[in-house]
């Protein structure tokens, strides 16, 4: 299985292919395998990003999310050629259906141990014991199409978060890019937002909601295993998410 693709915010062309493999789920990049774990995050600028040696590799959390959905930890190299995993169309249902020929395989879930917070500012996320997974993600922007937004999963399944794009604002488009980022991003790729509205059309009524969720199970899937427990994230950002996954992972 090969996909292609352009990176979201290099703007260059790169390649993933799935192979199948004993051992925990890692990339192969450069020649060197290594696996998507929180203590090899070196970047959360509007993407995740990890490093290995002097290599890294941007915007993974999508492909993470879909791993993640799928509950495929084990049995799995990932080859990527490029600086970036492809945006595709800006959300993890085409990576869902690239796995559907690997099976389930990894760890039994951990529960969580005791509470964990990370907070800054007025975002945060949280984890808490249970017998079981859940996730509630909420945002609130100060835009009249999106204003204060919440997803719970259940009873939403997580695969149904796999549809939800990354979205953005025309009004940041430029200062983005001199930043050097969102190179690669188009209508194709991500829901925008005017100043009052759309500029394409949504595919759910919570979509911005529902990809928060999806980019949070990316960033949660750091922790290198499943774990049961309540999972609360508020205004989250993949700086916090990354966070709570070192944590769990130490």
């Amino acid at each position: 299985m090969t996909i292609r693709g352009i990176g979201l915010h290099s703007g260059e062309p790169s390649m993933v292919r799935f192979h199948p493999a004993e051992g925990p789920v890692r990339f192969r990049l450069g020649g060197l395998e290594f696996r998507p774990l929180a203590s090899s995050v070196v970047d959360t600028t509007r993407c995740t990003v990890l490093g290995h040696q002097h290599l890294r590799l941007m915007t993974v959390e999508h492909l993470l999310a879909a791993l993640y959905i799928r509950g495929i930890w084990e049995g799995l190299v990932i080859e990527v050629t490029g600086l970036e995993i492809p945006i595709l169309d800006g959300s993890a249902q085409e990576w869902v259906a690239a796995l559907q020929g690997f099976s389930s395989r990894g760890p039994k879930p951990e529960p969580v141990s005791g509470t964990i917070r990370v907070e800054e500012g007025r975002s945060s996320v949280l984890a808490q014991p249970a017998d079981s997974f859940s996730l509630t993600v909420t945002i609130l922007f100060p835009h009249p199409r999106i204003g204060y937004q919440q997803v719970q999963c259940p009873p939403t399944p997580l695969e149904e978060l796999a549809r939800a794009r990354t979205f953005g604002f025309l009004n940041e488009v430029e200062a983005m890019r001199a930043q050097g980022l969102i190179k690669g991003a188009s209508l194709e790729n991500a829901l925008v937002f005017s100043e009052q509205s759309f500029v394409n059309t949504p595919r759910m009524l919570y979509e911005p909601v529902w990809h928060k969720a999806l980019d949070f199970l990316g960033d949660l899937y750091l922790a290198g295993r499943p774990y049961w427990g309540r999972f609360v994230a508020h205004r989250g950002s993949h700086r916090l998410h990354v966070e709570l996954a070192r944590l769990l992972q130490s």
